[in-house]
């Protein structure tokens, strides 16, 4: 049996990772992922004009500023153009069955993951899925045919995913890290537009890779049988559930030997330990329009038996009382600051608790609701008349994987890790089809 054979049984394989050649300028080829700056076009041509005719990422992915563009299907032709011009041209170093420790410094701090092919057979993106890897957070199904549009006549993937594991006792990523110096690096690289610095670290001695398959078999010997989470989407969800809908196309022309080694089959993705210290976690809060403290208490009631709510003083009060041990939640409301405590709720965490709401609220007809990345700014918006904005307790890594098993996906946009320049730059590529 081979080692990607012992690996396969938890979901995932050493990928035959690509990466440009020595000489090629990294900066140049590194840029952010294609879901950032949705709103700023202005981002992406200054990209543009600064990475000039360097080989680039930017030229084989699809920034979906442009995803509503009338000039969508030659987009689509030039990346596949320069996919092929890169592979003609020999552009890149092949490294088989191999892993790669990925070195992140930000302004947020530092963080390490591991580059890893993820087996699409073993993923389910619907809401009440019990699959070995998962989307943490409501899947979008409409977001998913145009993006098939830009993968399905790909011959690279190169990604920004970033899936978690719940690895507590740090025995997967972190015994690589703290060998680090021992490894070759294989790209050392200060990142465009803010994106701070990337480094990669070549692992594919024996020893090393056994020490991978026996934490992760650790890991996986601990899961429920009837659930077994141990891959949860961080940041990706949707490029990783494209792969999955192509595979479903791809393998229905393929005999069941086919299936089992074809590198649709498979994804390339950063996995990262939820403990990781630099990886930090930021709640999505909500502000809805017209809206007032009375009507919102009345749908609320139709999601939970018993709710408390307390005027508080301030803003800190407020923060203080939501972040302690429950089911706790900020409301703001003409200038006022309100505490509300969950008893006895269909869900296990205020943001699911709201989701139920919003879902009412919409279906009645009763207002809108914006989500909000910003703490001061929902408090803002949330005091202007007729609004009410609604405060996220923190995300608390302890509870992040046990409160999926409890509710399934969370809502959309519960949380971000990070900040748009702290997402995943693109680096590693992988061929998924000749």
């Amino acid at each position: 049996m081979t080692y990607n054979d012992k690996l396969k049984e938890y979901g995932l394989i050493a990928p035959d990772v690509l990466l440009p050649k020595k000489g090629t300028n990294l900066s140049h080829w590194a840029v952010v992922a294609c879901d950032q700056y949705t709103s700023e076009p202005e981002y992406w041509e200054s990209l543009k004009e600064e990475i000039g005719d360097s080989p680039s990422s930017m030229k084989i992915i699809y920034p979906e500023v442009y995803l509503e563009s009338d000039n969508k299907n030659h987009i689509i032709s030039e990346i596949n153009k320069e996919m092929d011009k890169y592979l003609k041209e020999r552009l890149f170093d092949e490294f088989k069955e191999s892993f790669i420790l990925v070195r992140r410094d930000t302004e947020s701090g530092t963080r390490y993951g591991l580059m890893v092919a993820l087996d699409l057979e073993k993923y389910d993106y619907s809401k009440d899925s019990k699959s070995l890897i998962r989307a943490t957070e409501g899947t979008i199904l409409s977001r998913i045919p145009p993006r098939k549009e830009i993968r399905k006549n790909a011959k690279l993937e190169i990604p920004h995913i970033m899936v978690l594991i719940s690895d507590e006792n740090r025995r997967v990523i972190e015994p690589i890290r703290d060998k680090k110096d021992q490894l070759e690096k294989i790209y050392d690289v200060g990142l465009v537009k803010n994106g701070g610095h990337l480094t990669g670290y070549l692992v594919s001695s024996d020893e090393d890779k056994e020490s991978i398959l026996d934490a992760i078999k650790s890991l996986y010997e601990k899961l429920d049988p009837k659930n077994p989470l141990l891959f949860a989407m961080g940041d990706g969800n949707h490029s990783l559930a494209t792969a999955k809908s192509c595979w479903e196309d791809i393998k229905k022309g393929l005999s069941e030997e086919e299936r089992k080694n074809h590198r649709a089959r498979y994804a390339l993705v950063e996995i990262e330990n939820i403990y990781d210290e630099g990886l930090q976690f930021e709640p999505i809060h909500r502000v809805f329009f017209d809206m007032n403290k009375e009507k919102f208490d009345l749908i609320l009631k139709n999601f939970s038996k018993k709710f408390t709510s307390e005027k508080v003083s301030n803003e800190d009060e407020m923060n203080k009382l939501i972040n302690k041990k429950g089911q706790h939640f900020g409301l703001v409301h003409n200038g006022d600051f309100y505490v509300y405590t969950i008893e006895e709720g269909e869900k296990a965490i205020a943001a699911g608790t709201i989701q139920l709401v919003i879902d009412k609220m919409l279906e009645d007809g009763l207002g809108k609701v914006d989500y909000i990345h910003g703490e001061d700014v929902t408090i803002k918006l949330g005091n202007e008349k007729g609004n009410i904005g609604i405060v996220l307790p923190d995300i608390h890594k302890e509870n992040f994987f046990s409160d999926m098993l409890k509710d399934g996906a969370y809502p959309r946009k519960t949380f971000s890790i990070g900040h748009a320049h702290e997402k995943r730059y693109y680096m590693e590529a992988r061929k998924i089809s000749d």
